[in-house]
C-alpha cells in the first residue's frame, strides 16, 4: 500500500457513519445540510450570471446587484465546501509523508493534522466572528444587506472545520477511525 494512492478504490472519502453514535449521525447531517446549501448556492450563482448576461446583451440593462450577490454566494460555496471537505476527508492534503512512514508515526501525523485543522477552524471562527460583528453596521451597496454577511460564511465554516476535525479526533481516540490513510494495521 505504501507509495500508492490510498483512496483509489473508494468513492466516498468520509468515515462510515455509526448509526448507534448520535455524534456521528449529527456531524453527517450537518455535512449533508452544508452540501445542499453549497449546491443550491452554486445553481443560484449560475442562474443569476445567466440573468446578468441576458440583461446586459439582450435587454441592454445590466442588473447591477448580481456582482454583490455573487460575492456572497462564492463565500458560502468556498467556506461551507471546505468544511465538508474536512468532514469527508477529501480536502487538499499531502499524504506522501503519511503513507511513507510506519503506522505509529502515521498516527502521530494524523493526530497532528486533525489538531492543526481544529486550531485553524477555531481561528477562523474567532476572527471571522470579530470581522462579522465589526462590519455588521454597514450595508453592502446595491443590495442593502449588512456587510457582515460577507464574513459570516468564514465564521460558520471555521466552526464547522473545527467541529469536523474534533469529530475525526474523537473517532481516532475511540479507535473507530476508518479513514484509509489514517492507520494501517
Amino acid at each position: 500500500m505504501r507509495g500508492e494512492s490510498v483512496m483509489t478504490d473508494r468513492q466516498d472519502h468520509s468515515d462510515p457513519v455509526d448509526p448507534n453514535n448520535p455524534i456521528d449521525v449529527l456531524l453527517d447531517v450537518v455535512a449533508t445540510i452544508c452540501r445542499v446549501i453549497t449546491g443550491v448556492s452554486l445553481v443560484f450563482l449560475t442562474v443569476i450570471f445567466g440573468w446578468l448576461v441576458y440583461g446586459r446583451y439582450v435587454l441592454n440593462a445590466t442588473p447591477t446587484w448580481v456582482e454583490q450577490v455573487s460575492l456572497l454566494l462564492v463565500m458560502v460555496i468556498a467556506f461551507l465546501g471546505a468544511a465538508v471537505g474536512v468532514h469527508d476527508h477529501s480536502h487538499l492534503a499531502v499524504t506522501a509523508f503519511r503513507t511513507g512512514v510506519a503506522p505509529r508515526v502515521r498516527t502521530i501525523f494524523v493526530v497532528a493534522t486533525d489538531l492543526l485543522l481544529a486550531a485553524f477552524g477555531l481561528l477562523m471562527l474567532i476572527y471571522g466572528a470579530k470581522l462579522t460583528i465589526f462590519k455588521w453596521g454597514s450595508m453592502i451597496p446595491l443590495i442593502q444587506l449588512p456587510e457582515g454577511l460577507r464574513s459570516l460564511p468564514l465564521t460558520i465554516g471555521g466552526a464547522l472545520v473545527m467541529l469536523f476535525s474534533l469529530g475525526h479526533l474523537m473517532r481516532l481516540v475511540q479507535r473507530r477511525d476508518l479513514r484509509r490513510d489514517s492507520i494501517e494495521e
